[in-house]
Parts: structure tokens; C-alpha cells; sequence
């Protein structure tokens, strides 16, 4: 019936029916058809409202960091700083699954709705704390909102784009992305320097208004690609629960807690059964949370790999690099916060080259595979030529992020185009998931590496000596961590290499063949 009134409407405007694409198959088993046939100022409209969307998201995972000095001293409270990042990370990260397959369900509006209501609570909530521990539990809620955010912004882009096209505006948003994730510790100094620190948090509520205003009428718009089926509440709970204790297991192994120490074990068998319990469930369940089969073929596997050790490298090493450059380069803290422009915005040059390749090339993987490649080589000559003149070390860090971000659109594409359009919510979600888990994972090995080699009594890397360390033990010792960003890079190419490339479907031409 639908599909009639389709072609009624298509042929009142003289146009002709929605061309198929490759999209996987519907509901009903059938090849599902290309994304709704929005006019250039229907698209324009949404996906400049899902840049503001994502730029909320992406700015409150960096902006508190600079102001955390401010809050300690108001609170009166320095120890548990650090818990006002990592519950913020613990929802966003465990929480990304949880909206994409919602939004398979019960639809991309009600769940952007939910997730932006839940940012906008939770930054009223931070911005009013009365002392940390509340602090804590708002960031906490804002992070469930926030972790949301970016899984339906990447679905409902698929929802609007056909995947040809999709890969060019893929590079819109890593821009997004960056531009936000490097000003945001700026503009966290300024406003904890001049202002009150809660205006961090003000700040976010005209915006998430506005971005509500402007985004929500505009999904109603939307084809309707959800299919209401029972939710797997327990799941989805299990799910979230593993993720957590997985995530605390890495934020305090060879930090809080010794990684042989028994809590910390009990936490790993923790992790453990609950991830067993998971994927025992999923074996037996009608309706599962996150269906297995989803996640096992000759695409979706090997995409999440390439993503998520791409991802791991650029996390991990801007996470570490300032060290480096304090101790062997006497760079000042903001100088060193300069020298890591490279490694973060220059990834974006490298995601817009690969949208390019996809929209115009039928044969489009090979850019991903040579930046991985070439990134993994650079890496090597880090590992191999280190200590090297300061502009030297920047040039081949910049090889590096133009490697690892024509990863980016490939691997987000190639996992959407291989699922049915009703599952595109669902393995959005998981895939940043699983990006997420893998940049917690190459944090907590690069720290590793260089407490291995670094020693001293010192438990954790905040704690650690610099002073006492030479600059030969710390080139020494960053060998090792260009060396595991090698071979993080070098399994992601092998992933691109072994995944099926599918045919992309074209560009529509500009209609007005919009479903339900």
C-alpha cells in the first residue's frame, strides 16, 4: 500500500519511483528501497541540525577537563576529580547500544527526543550541583543522553543519504567532531578563568533547545525504517552492566588498584560472567537485545575492527603525546596542546578524501587500506628514528591521522550498507560502542607501556616522577608505544583488506518522495 501511494506521488510530480539500492533487505525479506527522496533544503536543513546535535555531544567530552582545577577547589575535593570524566564515559560508552536498537523499534524522533531530553537534564543538573558526589551523578545523566546522540545522528543521516553520498558528509561530521573535541578544554580554560565554572554547563541548555526546535519537527519527515517488536530490557541491562565493570577494570587496573590485586580480579570475573550471561541470552531469545548474527558476516566484523583500532590509535596517542613533547621537546602545556593539532584535526582531510573515493569510484575500500598502510609505516619510522626534530615528529603524525581517518566513512558505510534498513540503528550503536571500548582499551595499553618501561614507585601515570625521568627513557620508552600503534594500524588495514567491498547505492535525484 505504501509502496503504491509511492508511485502515485512520484508520477504527480513526473518523476519516477525511488531507485533500489544496496541496503540489505527489509522486514518482509525484501530488498529494501533507498533512503526518503528529501528536496536539497529538506536534507540541508536536517543534517545542519544534526551537526548541532553532534557538536553538543563532542564539546562536553573535553570542555570540563580544564575547568576540573576550579570545581576541585570549590568542592573542596581533589581526589574523586577524575570521576567527573569517567561517569560521563561509563554511560556514553555502555549506553551507545542501548539507543541504536530503541531507535530500530520505536523510531529516530522519539529517541533523539529522549536522548537530548537526557543531555539537557543532566546539564541543568550539573550546572545546579551542590557538591561533587551530585556532580558526578549529573554527568552521569547527561553522559546517557550524550552517549545517544551519536549513534542516531549517524542513523538518521543513513536514513536520509544513500551510502554513495553518505561517505561525503561522513567527513562534514569528523569536522564537527574535531572542531568541537579540540575547543572544548579552550573554552573550559576561559570560562573556569572568568566566569563561574557552571557556566560550562549553562550553556548547554539554549543550545540543546535550540538543536530540539530545529531538529525534532524535521524527523517527522522521515521514512519510517523501525519495526515494533519486544524489547530484551534484560540484554540490554546485561549489555550495559559488562560494559561498565569492563570500563572500570581498565580506568583502574595499574591505577587505583594493582592489576594482580583481588578486587581487581573479582572485577575481571565480574565482566566475565556478565558478558557469558549476555551471550547465552542472545542464543535463546526470540526478539535478542543485540542479535549475534548481526554482528558475525563477511562486513560488519571487520569494519567494527578497522574503526575501532583506528580510533584506539588517534585516543591513545593523543592522550599520551603531551608527555612526550613536555618531557623530550620542554614544550609548555600549551604549546604541547598545539603540537597535538596534527593528530586530531588532520584526520579529518583524510575522511573527506575517502568520501570522495566512495562517491565517485565503484571500487572505494583501497583508500582505507593505503591510509592504514601508510600510517602504520609512519609509525614505524616513529618507532625506528626517534628522537627526531620537532617538525619532523609532526609530519609523520600528520601521515598518521590522514591514515586513520579515511578509515572513518568506510568502515560507518560498508556496516550500514550490509545490514537491513531496520537493523541500521542497532549496528550504528554497536559499532560506537565498540569504538569506544577499543580507544578505553588503547588508553589503558599505551599507560601500560610506558609504566612497564618508566618504572618507579609511582602506581599510576598522573603520579608518575617526569622530573626524574631523562629524555632517554622517555624516548626509549615511546618506541614501544609508536611500535603498538603500528600494529593497531596494521591489524586495521588486514581487516579492510579481508572485508567485503558491496556495490554503494547512487545519489537520488532531488523529489519529494518522503514515507510515513
Amino acid at each position: 500500500m505504501d509502496g503504491q501511494l509511492r508511485q502515485r506521488a512520484a508520477s504527480a510530480e513526473g518523476a519516477t519511483p525511488a531507485p533500489r539500492s544496496a541496503f540489505g533487505t527489509d522486514a518482509a525479506g525484501s530488498a529494501a528501497t533507498s533512503p526518503a527522496r528529501l528536496s536539497h533544503i529538506q536534507v540541508r536543513a536536517i543534517v545542519l541540525s544534526l551537526m548541532m546535535a553532534m557538536f553538543l555531544t563532542a564539546l562536553d567530552q573535553t570542555i570540563v577537563a580544564t575547568a576540573l582545577p576550579t570545581i576541585g577547589r570549590q568542592f573542596k575535593n581533589v581526589a574523586d576529580l577524575s570521576w567527573v570524566i569517567t561517569a560521563y564515559l561509563l554511560s556514553s560508552t555502555s549506553v551507545a547500544p542501548v539507543f541504536g536498537s530503541l531507535s530500530d523499534i520505536y523510531g529516530r524522533r522519539a529517541m533523539m527526543t529522549a536522548a537530548l531530553g537526557l543531555f539537557l537534564a543532566g546539564s541543568l543538573a550539573c550546572a545546579v550541583a551542590p557538591n561533587l558526589l551530585v556532580l558526578i551523578g549529573a554527568r552521569f545523566l547527561q553522559g546517557l543522553g550524550g552517549g545517544g546522540i551519536l549513534p542516531l545522528v549517524q542513523t538518521v543521516l543513513a536514513d536520509i543519504i544513500t551510502p554513495r553520498e553518505r561517505a561525503r558528509y561522513q567527513a562534514y561530521f569528523s569536522m564537527v567532531w574535531v572542531t568541537a573535541g579540540a575547543g572544548g578544554p579552550v573554552l573550559g580554560g576561559v570560562i573556569a578563568d572568568h566566569l563561574h565554572w557552571s557556566v560550562i554547563f549553562w550553556i548547554n541548555l539554549p543550545l540543546v533547545l535550540l538543536a530540539m526546535a530545529v531538529l525534532l519537527p524535521r524527523l517527522k519527515t522521515l521514512p519510517a525504517h523501525h519495526r515494533p517488536r519486544r524489547l530484551d530490557w534484560a540484554g540490554g541491562l546485561l549489555l550495559m552492566a559488562a560494559a561498565m565493570a569492563f570500563l572500570l577494570v581498565l580506568t583502574w587496573g595499574g591505577n587505583v588498584l594493582p592489576w594482580r590485586s583481588p578486587s581487581l580480579l573479582a572485577l575481571i570475573g565480574l565482566v566475565l560472567v556478565l558478558a557469558g550471561i549476555f551471550v547465552w541470552r542472545a542464543g535463546r531469545v526470540a526478539e535478542p537485545f543485540l542479535p549475534l548474527p548481526l554482528l558475525a558476516g563477511p562486513v560488519v566484523p571487520l569494519a567494527f575492527t578497522a574503526a575501532a583500532c583506528a580510533i584506539g590509535t588517534m585516543v591513545g596517542l593523543t592522550v599520551h603525546l603531551p608527555i612526550y613533547y613536555e618531557s623530550v621537546y620542554h614544550l609548555s602545556a600549551s604549546e604541547a596542546g598545539l603540537a597535538l593539532i596534527p593528530i586530531v584535526a588532520l584526520s579529518v582531510p583524510g575522511a573527506t578524501a575517502a568520501g570522495r573515493v566512495m562517491m565517485h569510484m565503484k571500487r572505494y575500500k583501497w583508500i582505507s587500506v593505503v591510509g592504514l598502510a601508510t600510517g602504520a609505516v609512519a609509525s614505524l619510522v616513529l618507532a625506528a628514528a626517534t628522537p627526531l626534530p620537532l617538525w619532523q615528529l609532526l609530519a609523520l603524525l600528520s601521515i598518521v591521522a590522514l591514515g586513520l581517518g579515511t578509515t572513518f566513512p568506510v568502515a560507518v558505510v560498508s556496516v550500514q550498507s550490509a545490514v537491513a534498513r531496520h537493523q541500521v540503528g542497532t549496528v550504528t550503536g554497536a559499532m560506537n560502542f565498540f569504538r569506544s571500548l577499543m580507544a578505553a582499551i588503547a588508553v589503558a595499553l599505551f599507560t601500560a607501556i610506558l609504566l612497564a618501561e618508566l618504572g618507579g614507585p609511582s602506581s599510576s601515570l598522573d603520579q608518575l616522577d617526569l622530573a626524574s625521568a631523562t629524555s632517554q627513557d622517555m624516548v626509549a620508552a615511546f618506541r614501544y608505544v609508536f611500535l603498538a600503534s603500528a600494529a593497531l594500524l596494521a591489524v586495521g588495514a588486514l581487516a579492510i583488506v579481508a572485508m567485503q567491498e558491496r556495490p554503494l547505492g547512487d545519489a537520488p535525484k532531488p523529489g519529494v518522495d518522503v514515507g510515513e
